[in-house]
């Protein structure tokens, strides 16, 4: 009965385990950009809230950790280091950064941070009131009116400028009260123009992908004035005008203008692989460093075994010289066999310590100041094992797994695509540039009619913004225009210059991408042969200890005998020690040079059961247990 009540309290454990496990995964903070909410009017305006960087580790850490030790498989390893390692949290950030790179290239415009021209001004419509009259005759009519303008922005691109993809709409208006002198009263019959005045004017612009703009603009205007000679006062001045221009040479095309949209695209599409990318070195780093944890425990064994064994030979040696049997030389070497037994001992533990720290650091977001890993030692529960054979693919299969898997082959060929994409820029830059533009307009006017000189206004203009409003939209007044610029620079050498460069720029990274698929498979075979080299040193060094361990016994009986001396038996000892370190170096060296030849064939993810879904999500639903039994 207690046998089931304990069966059945593991099953619910490891319920509540898996449970814990899903609970954390749904509930992790994201890394997302929190979009504004808010009336459409004011969602555009306000700014997006990122949250704050996850210092914190998984949970993981407390499932593993017994008695002041941490227990690790090479799995656990892995699950703990794509949970918390900082590296990889780094490259989560890219999927969003991208994200809204593709944003900032799908709305057009310059450069980020160039800023674009604008310009706002209040001025004097054409023939309304004294000076307006004066401004439509080519006299000089006293001030314009209230102006801020910006100068054209100076924008430092290669190749033409996609146009401002989202419309921007720009909104004036002015109201002022003047008083102007008057040094000639001849048309204004005053020494003073009194004047007030209200304008507004509106435009609302949308570029287009394939290298060109159409802008709507309406602007208004109230005038009252106190001269005698105008005989519409107040007036009311009305204009709505749309007008496009678009390129013919330079600038002129969808796939031209797209281009960095496009490439945003292709670097979105290859977030995945960028991430895989860090997730293969983390994974990489993590199984070098467990494993060779694993070779550290087992080398500080050995010199522990190699310091007992000299520690136990001085003490025969020892009784032995008591006895008159050895000389006094032989006690000074078993001596000095001791020490080097002991330095050697703690050389591998400090080489066992540096490694341990290297871990935590691999599997710590916090690094070496997770409370939860000071002062703890971590204890590897995988061994190295050799396999019976490797069952190793041709080199010819392993470099065609190579180019489908690996993601720097898959990054190299995206950049070049993008480099052809974007020369198109440099390409299209050595056109003369040629404008088509044209205009489509139609004012209205309106106001009070006064009598000066016998003489008033047209009848048409009596009234007020309404009658400014109907004039302008029944288009009483058009105007249209249309034309055409040209420029076209002598020797055009800067755009020739700035198109060879990247052309030849572009074969050069042609060639670094052969030469990069032509190191695959110089990689592969030399972990290939890594492999063969790894077993085949394992093998012998096995077999020399073997012999080592019998001549060892062989001269201690002989020792024993008094057939042997000191110096022998020390010298035997070392070699045998030696023997063992050979050993376990090709050990570690035969699962470093498969790791290596996993990494280069890009199948590393998949032999260890890596899933980049969860690695992104930072979450590995891995269910890490400790066996019943835990080493010491």
């Amino acid at each position: 009965m207690r046998t089931r009540h304990s069966a059945f309290g593991q099953i619910v454990a490891c319920g509540l385990c898996c449970f814990v496990t899903v609970a954390e995964a749904q509930q992790a903070p994201g890394i997302e950009a929190i979009r504004p909410v808010g009336p459409v009017y004011r969602r555009p305006y306000l700014p997006a809230v990122i949250p704050p960087v996850r210092l914190g580790n998984s949970s993981r850490f407390g499932n593993l950790i017994r008695a002041g030790k941490l227990y690790l498989t090479a799995q656990d390893a892995i699950a703990l280091a794509l949970e918390n390692n900082i590296d990889v949290e780094v490259s989560r950030y890219n999927l969003p950064l991208l994200e809204w790179r593709l944003e900032r290239a799908q709305a057009g415009g310059a450069l980020p941070g160039v800023p674009s021209a604008s310009g706002q001004a209040a001025a004097n419509t054409a023939g309304q009131g004294v000076l307006g009259s004066q401004q439509a005759v080519g006299a000089a009519g006293g001030n314009a009116g209230i102006s801020r303008q910006s100068g054209n922005a100076t924008i430092s691109q290669i190749g033409p400028v996609t146009q401002n993809l989202d419309a921007a709409f720009q909104e004036t208006s002015a109201f002022s009260h003047r008083s102007l002198p008057q040094s000639n009263a001849t048309q204004s019959v005053t020494q003073v123009i009194v004047q007030d005045s209200r304008s507004h004017s509106g435009s609302i612009q949308q570029g287009l992908v394939s290298g060109g703009s159409v802008t709507l603009t309406y602007s208004g205007r109230y005038l009252s004035e106190n001269s005698p000679s105008n005989i519409l006062n107040p007036s009311e001045s009305v204009s709505l005008s749309i007008s496009a221009q678009h390129n013919l040479l330079q600038g002129r095309g969808i796939k031209l203008g797209a281009r960095n949209i496009t490439i945003a695209k292709m670097n979105l599409a290859m977030s995945d692989n960028t991430f895989r990318s860090q997730i293969t070195r983390t994974v990489s780093q993590v199984l070098n460093t467990y494993y060779g944890l694993v070779g550290d425990y087992l080398d500080v064994a050995s010199k522990q075994g190699a310091l007992d064994a000299a520690l136990k030979f001085l003490g025969e040696t020892s009784r032995r010289l008591e006895l008159g049997a050895v000389a006094q030389l032989d006690l000074t070497t078993a001596r000095n066999q001791v020490a080097q037994a002991r330095l050697a001992l703690t050389n591998s533990s400090v080489t066992l310590e540096q490694r341990q720290v290297t871990l935590k650091n691999l599997l710590s977001r916090t690094g070496l100041a997770e409370p939860a890993l000071q002062g703890i030692s971590i204890i590897p529960l995988d061994t190295l094992d050799l396999p019976a054979t490797d069952d190793l693919l041709p080199v010819s299969e392993l470099v065609k797994l190579a180019y489908t898997n690996r993601p720097d082959i898959k990054t190299t060929e995206n950049a070049l695509k993008q480099t052809e994409i974007s020369n198109m820029g440099t390409a299209n830059g050595i056109l003369p540039s040629l404008q088509v533009f044209g205009t489509r307009s139609t004012a209205g006017l309106g106001g009070t009619p006064r009598i000066v000189r016998g003489q008033t206004a047209d009848p048409a203009f009596n009234g007020g913004l309404g009658t400014a409003l109907g004039q302008m939209f029944r288009q009483t007044y058009p105007t249209q225009s249309i034309g055409v610029f040209g420029r076209a620079t002598i020797n055009n050498r800067q755009a020739l210059a700035d198109q060879g460069i990247d052309q030849l720029s572009n074969r050069q990274q042609e060639l670094s991408a052969v030469k990069e698929r032509n190191q695959v498979a110089v990689d592969i075979t030399n972990a290939v042969v890594a492999i063969q080299q790894a077993r085949g040193r394992h093998e012998a060094a096995v077999e020399n200890r073997k012999l080592q361990e019998k001549l060892l016994d062989a001269e201690q009986k002989k020792f024993a005998a008094g057939e042997s001396t000191t110096y022998t038996v020390t010298q035997v000892t070392r070699d045998l020690t030696n023997a063992r370190a050979s050993e376990l170096s090709a050990l570690v060296g035969y699962r470093n040079a498969k790791t290596n030849l996993d990494q280069n064939t890009g199948t590393i993810l998949e032999a260890n059961k890596v899933s980049i879904a969860e690695a992104r999500a930072g979450r590995m639903t891995q269910v890490s247990s400790l066996p019943a039994q835990l080493p010491q």
